[in-house]
């Protein structure tokens, strides 16, 4: 999803989305409104950002920002998980595959992510599934980053 899909879904949610001048954060929410940093330059740094805090506001309650407690790191990573899903997910990096991009840079580019973005979100998925995963006809070894192989079944 883009930013623009994003807003959308935001949106359709009832959440309110506006893009604030803030500093210290790239975007924070509270209730159903959510602040993006004004003067973030891309709209893919801008889509992981909202990714976030709609994961954020599926996945968490109260205050969080304080990272020195347990419960607070748990649900911050719950957050990140779900915006990785909705920006990512494995079969995005299967389609990322499909469509022959060759490295990193190719890969962010065309799931509309930052390269930081994707290495955090494959980091998170090596934690949630291990070395590797498969889904369907793939396996997406997460070692070396994101090497997909499909897998040819005898006739």
């Amino acid at each position: 999803m883009n930013y623009e899909q994003l807003l959308t879904a935001a949106d359709q949610e009832g959440l309110l989305v506006k893009e604030q001048p803030l500093t210290g954060h790239d975007g924070l929410i509270r209730g159903r409104r959510i602040a993006i940093r004004k003067d973030i330059e891309t709209q893919a740094e801008k889509s992981c950002v909202l990714a976030e805090e709609i994961g954020h506001y599926r996945t968490s309650s109260g205050n969080i920002l304080d990272q020195s407690k347990v419960e607070n790191r748990k649900q911050e990573y719950r957050a990140r998980l779900y915006g990785y899903n909705l920006k990512i997910g494995l079969i995005g990096l299967i389609r990322a595959y499909e469509a022959r991009c060759r490295n990193r840079y190719e890969m962010a580019e065309y799931l509309d992510v930052t390269e930081e973005y994707l290495e955090e979100a494959i980091d998170c998925y090596k934690t949630k599934y291990g070395l590797y995963a498969s889904v369907d006809n793939y396996i997406i070894y997460f070692e070396p980053f994101a090497v997909i192989h499909m897998i040819t079944l005898p006739d």
